[in-house]
């Protein structure tokens, strides 16, 4: 855990990205960028093979930036934006202003599309939760769940709406989802990932996949593995960072 003086944006460039906050786990793919304020204690985490892009943005930016954590769905100017300033070409001061700015403006005109795992504080919810965790294809009902740590399904629908802002099922496929973002980057096929995460059947999966993501679980596979060939690095599962304009 940690934090910086000023805020900046975490974007994967191939890969799969978590940034963890006290208030819980934004997932980051590789068609969205996180932004993380100054002073916010954080951490990330890469999931697969992935190249971790981190861009600081001068204060005089960052104050046009949301005060909370954001994730945002990062447009194709965005995407070329960000990697151009976090690649090996040197610009001068006002050329990275330039681009900068336009990148903000892109950032701007987004809407925040967050993929979210909220941290909860009851016990009882944390235990369901870590279990869910540990095994995202279980199937096991709310009432079922429940019955192992002595609450009722009434009681743990009220805690999951109380504390996490969703209901059971929203936060189980938003942890499904997370992990079959890097099943897809590990290259396996949505079939696999299917079963893997828990659904019953593969074009279950692809709709909430793509209603969830933006995009079909084959795109997504397609374009990270095109990704793969235009970078064409060996990076480790901890990731390769490149880091501008320090903290």
């Amino acid at each position: 855990m940690h934090s910086h003086r000023r805020g900046h944006l975490v974007y994967a460039a191939r890969g799969v990205l978590s940034v963890h906050t006290e208030g819980g786990t934004s997932i980051v793919p590789a068609n969205r960028v996180a932004w993380t304020p100054a002073g916010l204690t954080h951490y990330h985490r890469a999931h697969s093979t992935t190249d971790m892009r981190i861009l600081f943005l001068p204060a005089s930016l960052a104050r046009l930036a949301p005060d909370h954590p954001a994730v945002f769905l990062v447009s194709d100017l965005a995407r070329e934006v960000l990697l151009a300033l976090t690649g090996p070409r040197a610009y001068d001061r006002a050329g990275r202003a330039r681009l900068h700015r336009v990148l903000v403006d892109e950032l701007h005109e987004a809407d925040e599309q967050p993929l979210q795992l909220p941290e909860p504080h009851d016990d009882r919810l944390r235990a369901i939760t870590q279990k869910l965790q540990e095994q995202p294809a279980d199937n096991t009902s709310l009432a079922q769940l429940g019955q192992a740590i002595g609450a009722s399904a009434r009681t743990l629908s009220r805690l999951f709406h109380d504390e996490l802002g969703m209901t059971f099922h929203q936060w189980r496929t938003q942890l499904r989802i997370f992990h079959a973002l890097v099943l897809l980057a590990d290259g396996h096929d949505a079939t696999h990932v299917a079963h893997a995460c828990g659904w019953a059947n593969p074009s279950s999966f692809i709709a909430a996949f793509t209603t969830i993501v933006g995009t079909t679980p084959g795109r997504y596979r397609a374009a990270h593995r095109g990704a793969d060939d235009q970078t064409g690095t060996s990076a480790s599962a901890s990731s390769r960072k490149r880091l501008l304009a320090g903290p």
